[in-house]
C-alpha cells in the first residue's frame, strides 16, 4: 500500500490533484475555526465548558460540520443544506415529470438539477442559520450555560443579517469547494469534506473516553471500533452478481455481443441515506417540544415540561431509551427499502437489457426479468437494511449499556463509521483505477 502511494506522488497529474484536495480541505478546516462577526468566542467557550455539546438536536448536526456549529464559525452549517437539498431534488424527480424528464436528458439535464440544488442550498442556508441564530439569542443552543443569551452581545438587525449572509455565503463556498474537489482532485467533493468533518472529532473524542473512562476503557473501546471497521468494509463490499449474457448480433460485416457479463447488486444499495432521513425524522419530536411543549413552574422556579411533551422527550427523545432504539431501527428499516425502491427500477434495468440484446440465463427479457430483478432486490435489501440498522445504533446501545451522557462519545459507531469508510473505500477505488491506467500496482491486490 505504501508502494502505491509512493507512486500515485510519482505521477505529476496524480500528485497535483492529491495536493489539490489536501489544499481544499485545509481551507475547509480553516473555515471551520474561523469565528463570524459579532460572536463573542470568549462565551461559546464557557458555554462549551459548562453545558458540553448542548441540546441533543445538535449532536449530529455538529458532527457533520465538525464541531463548527456549536462555535458559530464561518462554516458552521457545514454541509448539509447541500445534503438536504439534494436528497429533495432526488425526491421531487420521482414526483415531477419535469426532474424525471431531466435525468433522461443525460448531461444537460443533470446540470440544470444541480442548478436547482444549488439554488435550493442557498435557500436552506438561510432558514438554518436564521434559526440557529434564534436559539443561540434565547440561549437554548447550551442549556444550563450562565452566559447562554450572552453569545451574540450585538442583537440589532443590521448585525443579525450580516451574521444569516457571513454563514449562507459560508455554505455557498463550502459547496464551491466541494464541486472544486470532484473536478479537480480525487473523490467525490462533497464526501470528502463529510469524511474530513467527522474525522476531526475523533481525537477530541478519543481524548474524552481516555480522560473520563480510563486506559482500559479506551483500549477496549479501539478494538471493538477496529472490529466494526472491519465489518462494515466486508459487507460494503458484499454484492449479488447476476450474470448477464448479450446475445450475437451482425452489424455490417462484423459480429458484436456474444460476451458475459454481470450485474452487481450490493448488499447495502441505499448507502447512508436511510440513516440520515431516519436521524432527521427523530429530531421533529425534539424541535416539537422545545416549541410548543407544555410546561409547569416548580417550587424552586424551574420550568419542566408536562403531559405528552413529558412522554416524548422520556421515551422518544431520549437517545438512551429502548424505545428510541426500537424507533431508530425501524426507521432505518423503513428508509432502505423506500430509498433502494425509488432509485433503482428493475422494469427499467430489464428494458435496458432488452434494448441492448441482453438477458439473465434461464429468466426470459421483459417482465420476467422485471420480476426476478424485484424478487432478489427485495431478499437482498432485507440484511443491508438490518446492517445499517445495527450498526446505526451501536452508540445508543453504548449510551444505554454505560449510561454516558451522549452517544457521540462513541464516535466509532454509527452515521460516522458509515460514512468514514464509505468515503475511504470509494476514494481509494478512485485512486486504484487512476494508478491502473498507467500501468502500476493499486492499493487492493
Amino acid at each position: 500500500m505504501l508502494a502505491a502511494f509512493a507512486s500515485a506522488l510519482k505521477t505529476p497529474d496524480l500528485r497535483k490533484k492529491i495536493l489539490f484536495t489536501l489544499a481544499m480541505v485545509a481551507v475547509y478546516r480553516l473555515g471551520a475555526t474561523v469565528p463570524s462577526p459579532g460572536v463573542s468566542y470568549g462565551a461559546i467557550q464557557t458555554c462549551i465548558d459548562e453545558a458540553g455539546t448542548g441540546n441533543d438536536l445538535f449532536t449530529v448536526l455538529n458532527l457533520f460540520s465538525g464541531g463548527a456549529l456549536l462555535r458559530l464559525s464561518v462554516f458552521a452549517l457545514g454541509i448539509m443544506p447541500y445534503i438536504t437539498s439534494s436528497i429533495i431534488i432526488q425526491l421531487l424527480g420521482v414526483v415531477i415529470p419535469r426532474f424525471e424528464q431531466l435525468k433522461k436528458q443525460g448531461q444537460a439535464g443533470q446540470a440544470k438539477l444541480t442548478q436547482y440544488t444549488r439554488y435550493l442550498t442557498i435557500g436552506l442556508g438561510i432558514l438554518q442559520s436564521t434559526a440557529f441564530l434564534a436559539l443561540a439569542i434565547n440561549g437554548q443552543m447550551f442549556p444550563g450555560c450562565s452566559v447562554g443569551d450572552q453569545i451574540i452581545p450585538d442583537q440589532s438587525a443590521f448585525a443579525l443579517i450580516t451574521l444569516v449572509l457571513t454563514m449562507t455565503a459560508g455554505t455557498a463556498a463550502i459547496m464551491w469547494m466541494g464541486e472544486l474537489i470532484t473536478d479537480r482532485g480525487i473523490g467525490n467533493g462533497m464526501s470528502i469534506l463529510i469524511f474530513t468533518s467527522i474525522a476531526a472529532r475523533i481525537p477530541a473524542e478519543g481524548m474524552n473516553i481516555l480522560n473520563n473512562q480510563g486506559g482500559v476503557v479506551f483500549a477496549v473501546i479501539i478494538v471493538l471500533a477496529l472490529m466494526i471497521i472491519a465489518a462494515v468494509v466486508f459487507v460494503e463490499q458484499g454484492q449479488r452478481r447476476l450474470p448477464v449474457q448479450y446475445a450475437k448480433r451482425m452489424i455490417g460485416r462484423k459480429m458484436y455481443g456474444g460476451t458475459s457479463t454481470y450485474l452487481p447488486l450490493k448488499v447495502n444499495q441505499a448507502g447512508v441515506i436511510p440513516v440520515i432521513f431516519a436521524t432527521s425524522l427523530l429530531y421533529l419530536p425534539l424541535l416539537l417540544v422545545q416549541l410548543v411543549a407544555p410546561t409547569t413552574v416548580n417550587a424552586d422556579g424551574t420550568q419542566e415540561v408536562s403531559g405528552w411533551a413529558q412522554f416524548l422527550q422520556l421515551y422518544v427523545i431520549n437517545q438512551g431509551s429502548w424505545v428510541h432504539i426500537l424507533l431508530y431501527f425501524a426507521l432505518i428499516i423503513f428508509f432502505t427499502y423506500f430509498y433502494v425502491g425509488i432509485t433503482f427500477n428493475p422494469t427499467e434495468r430489464a428494458d435496458e437489457l432488452k434494448k441492448y440484446g441482453g438477458f439473465i440465463p434461464g429468466i426470459r427479457p421483459g417482465r420476467p426479468t422485471a420480476e426476478y430483478l424485484q424478487f432478489v432486490l427485495s431478499r437482498i435489501t432485507l440484511p443491508g437494511a438490518i446492517y445499517l440498522g445495527i450498526v446505526a445504533i451501536l452508540p445508543n446501545l453504548f449510551l444505554e449499556l454505560t449510561g454516558e451522557g451522549n452517544n457521540q462519545n462513541f464516535p466509532f459507531g454509527g452515521t460516522a463509521v458509515l460514512i468514514m469508510v464509505g468515503v475511504g473505500l470509494d476514494t481509494v477505488k478512485q485512486i486504484e483505477t487512476q494508478l491502473m491506467q498507467r500501468n502500476y500496482e493499486g492499493f487492493l491486490r
